[in-house]
């Protein structure tokens, strides 16, 4: 059986998750929609659980480690991005030397026995899901929202409604390159004139 869906998907998800950075502003990074609430995480902190948490997976039950401090020197924006940037092709690069005996070998997932195929598979929700929860804030925030996995309310909609999808960069290397000269993400029509919802009567 072949395991190179996991490696493809795993490197578009590394795209996806330094693209959602790169759609925070600087002084986004400290910010709680509800400040008194110290239990959910500020853009910053999801950066550090991202970097932290999938350092100790790979390192920890898939046995890849990169040899790098999973954490930045400087602790900005630009910092995460080219860090996890570095990092993750590493570990994209050493996936792509395993075969299939050693995707279906079990190993321990904190306190169970898992496939390390199945630890990669949860390993890539887990991203997504925190993912999803900074796209949540991009909006709070009032930041545009390029695709992530199709046409967002910033690039049109819903595609019946004829939505692009629109990625901020094309791939990491246009991306670090972007953000470091002040931001090129691709450009966007805004949201339309019909609503992003698929229920009939709201039309």
């Amino acid at each position: 059986m072949s395991y190179d869906h996991l490696i493809d998907t795993y490197e578009t998800e590394r795209l996806k998750t330094v693209s959602v950075w790169s759609m925070f502003e600087d002084e986004d990074l400290t910010v709680r929609p509800k400040p008194l609430n110290e239990r959910d995480r500020n853009p910053l902190e999801h950066m550090i659980h991202q970097c932290m948490g999938e350092n100790k997976w790979f390192c920890e039950m898939l046995g890849i480690d990169v040899g790098a401090p999973p954490l930045p020197a400087e602790e900005t924006r630009l910092g995460f991005i080219k860090q996890y940037a570095v990092d993750s092709e590493k570990r994209l690069e050493a996936l792509k030397t395993k075969d299939s005996a050693w995707w279906k070998e079990e190993v321990a997932f904190f306190d169970t026995i898992r496939t390390r195929a199945w630890v990669m598979l949860r390993r890539i929700t887990h991203t997504a899901h925190h993912r999803g929860e900074q796209s949540t804030l991009l909006r709070v925030f009032g930041r545009t929202v390029h695709s992530i996995y199709g046409p967002s309310a910033s690039t049109g909609g819903l595609p019946a409604n004829g939505a692009a999808t629109i990625y901020a960069y094309q791939d990491m290397e246009s991306l670090v390159d972007g953000e470091m000269k002040g931001g090129r993400k691709a450009p966007l029509p805004g949201p339309g004139v019909h609503p992003s919802t698929e229920r009939p009567d709201s039309f």
